[in-house]
């Protein structure tokens, strides 16, 4: 590619990987934005946890959310597997185990590791919505669908995990200021 722009989306449609053109409003695009905002927003948060095993597994999540991507978007040979699932399960219980089991909601933000990884956590059930959607309208390929709910539940247990000791949690009875 020589360039960057290709003016082919002038008109409101993208190319699919097989050169096939969609709405750029079609659910299954919006997905892929979904996607990869999520995968931006991990990679924000990773700045907080470089090196250590809360890096590794984030960087696990996007490789493998590229994969969801390039297999929405049709890419043959590319996808989730059911051991990516098993893996992340796997991750999210070693996590859960050391920031303990859910004891009520946190209130994101009360350090910047774990705020981090509540945004990419939030971005990740968009993302899962827009898969949901994108289900109704076409199929997607198996496994995305799983991958994104675990994605959403390790995330979540990284941010108890990196904020542990440190996080804020939700009181219904909050005084007023």
């Amino acid at each position: 590619m020589a360039t960057i722009y290709t003016r082919g989306g002038d008109d409101g449609t993208t190319s699919l990987a097989g050169g096939d053109r969609i709405a750029k409003d079609a659910p299954a695009i919006e997905l892929l934005g979904a996607l990869d905002e999520a995968n931006s927003l991990i990679g924000l948060a990773r700045v907080n946890v470089v090196g250590s095993d809360v890096d590794d597994a984030l960087a696990f999540v996007q490789q493998r959310l590229l994969n969801c991507g390039a297999a929405v978007a049709g890419a043959s040979g590319v996808g989730v597997a059911a051991e990516d699932v098993t893996a992340l399960e796997a991750a999210i219980d070693r996590f859960a185990s050391k920031a303990g089991g859910f004891a009520g909601f946190v209130l994101p933000g009360c350090d910047e590791a774990s705020a981090r990884l509540h945004v990419a956590r939030t971005v990740i059930r968009r993302a899962e919505r827009a898969a949901a959607r994108a289900n109704a309208a076409v199929p997607l390929p198996p496994n995305v669908l799983p991958f994104l709910n675990r994605a959403g539940d390790l995330l979540y247990v990284a941010a108890r995990y990196a904020g542990a000791g440190n996080e804020c949690r939700w009181d219904p009875d909050a005084p007023r200021p």
